[in-house]
C-alpha cells in the first residue's frame, strides 16, 4: 500500500517504521520536524499518563514498553535508559495493572515515603532522551526508504496514497474539526544536579516529577488543560520548584541550566480508528495527552493492522 502520514512526532515516525517493516510505501508530511515538534520537548518517561481508554492504554503501553526495553539494550545510540522511579501517592489505591509485566516494581517501606505522602511503589521504566530519540526515529524512517515532505495539510481527502494516517495532535482541532482536543500545558526545568533515582506525583492537580538524563535532569511539572501559552513563565517555575523540593530535598536550585514549555494533545480518550472521508481511508492516531511516546510502538501497531485487516477485507 501507498501510505501517507500526517504529522512528524512520536506517533507519525513510529507509525510510518511499522509500515515500513510492514512492507508498504510510506511518505510522511508535515509543516514541522524534529527539533521543533511538541514530540522533541517531551519529559519522556514511559507512563501511562493522562491517557484513556484505560485499558486499550496499558495494552499499547506495554507492547511499546517491551520495545523501548529491547532499544536500551540493542541501540544505545536510540538514547533509552532504564532507569527506576518511585510514585508517591496521598491515598492508598490499587496498584496498577501494569506492575507485574515490567521489569520491576515494589511497595514502598514507609520510610521512603516522602511527607504529605501516605503510599507509593518503585518501578523501573524507560527513560526516553528526546535529543537522541527523534533524530534515531529519523534515521530509522529513512534507512528504510521512508520518504519526508514538507507542506501544510488542509484537507485529508486531497491527499495521495491508499491510507492516510493522522497523527497530526493538537492539529485535528481544525483539519478534523476535533473541539475535543486541547493542549495540556506542560512546562519543565533542566538541572545539572542528579537525583540518583525518579521521583513522581503523577495526579494531574499535583504533577511533579524528576527525570534524570545522561545530561541533565527534567524537573516538572504542568498540565494547564487549554493553555496555548508556549513561554516560561516565572510563577510556574517556582510552584515546579516547590513541588520538587517536598520530594526531593537536596534540589540545588544554582544548578537549573534552562527549561522548555511543551503542548501536550489531550483528549477524553486517544482517537486510534478508521474513517472513510469522502472515499479516502483515513487511520486516526492522535490525542495521546501526556503518553505519546508510552503508547506510540502499541498505536503504530494497531495502525499496521487496520491498515492491512480493511485493505484484505
Amino acid at each position: 500500500m501507498r501510505c501517507t502520514i500526517v504529522g512528524a512526532g512520536v506517533s507519525g515516525l513510529s507509525s510510518g517504521i511499522r509500515l515500513l517493516e510492514s512492507g508498504h510505501d510510506v511518505q510522511i508530511l508535515s509543516d514541522k520536524f524534529s527539533p521543533e515538534t511538541v514530540s522533541d520537548v517531551a519529559a519522556a518517561i514511559w507512563y501511562p499518563f493522562l491517557v484513556r481508554p484505560a485499558d486499550k492504554a496499558d495494552t499499547w503501553g506495554l507492547v511499546t514498553y517491551s520495545v523501548l526495553e529491547e532499544l536500551c539494550e540493542e541501540s544505545p545510540e536510540a538514547g533509552v535508559k532504564m532507569r527506576d522511579g518511585q510514585e508517591y501517592l496521598r491515598g492508598v489505591v490499587d496498584l496498577p495493572p501494569w506492575k507485574d509485566e515490567i521489569a520491576a516494581f515494589r511497595i514502598l517501606e514507609e520510610g521512603e515515603i516522602p511527607d504529605g505522602y501516605v503510599f507509593g511503589w518503585e518501578f523501573r521504566a524507560p527513560v526516553i532522551e528526546m535529543p537522541l530519540y527523534m533524530p534515531w526515529l529519523k534515521a530509522r524512517f529513512e534507512e528504510q526508504a521512508g520518504v519526508f515532505k514538507q507542506g501544510f495539510v488542509k484537507n485529508l481527502q486531497d491527499l495521495e496514497g491508499d491510507v492516510i494516517v493522522n497523527c497530526v495532535g493538537l492539529g485535528a482541532r481544525e483539519l478534523c474539526d476535533d473541539m475535543e482536543i486541547k493542549p495540556a500545558r506542560g512546562q519543565v526545568i533542566f538541572i545539572d544536579q542528579d537525583p540518583g533515582i525518579g521521583h513522581f506525583d503523577q495526579q494531574p492537580e499535583t504533577l511533579t516529577y524528576t527525570i534524570p538524563r545522561s545530561d541533565v535532569t527534567v524537573l516538572g511539572g504542568t498540565a494547564q488543560v487549554d493553555d496555548w501559552d508556549l513561554e516560561i513563565r516565572d510563577e510556574d517555575n517556582d510552584l515546579i520548584l516547590s513541588k520538587v523540593e517536598a520530594i526531593w530535598p537536596e534540589l540545588d536550585r544554582s544548578k537549573i541550566v534552562g527549561g522548555a514549555v511543551g503542548l501536550r494533545p489531550s483528549r477524553t480518550e486517544v482517537r486510534l480508528e478508521e474513517e472513510n472521508i469522502g472515499g479516502v481511508r483515513v487511520i486516526h492516531n492522535y490525542g495521546h495527552g501526556g503518553a505519546g511516546v508510552t503508547l506510540s510502538w502499541g498505536c503504530a501497531d494497531e495502525v499496521v493492522s487496520i491498515a492491512e485487516s480493511s485493505n484484505e477485507s
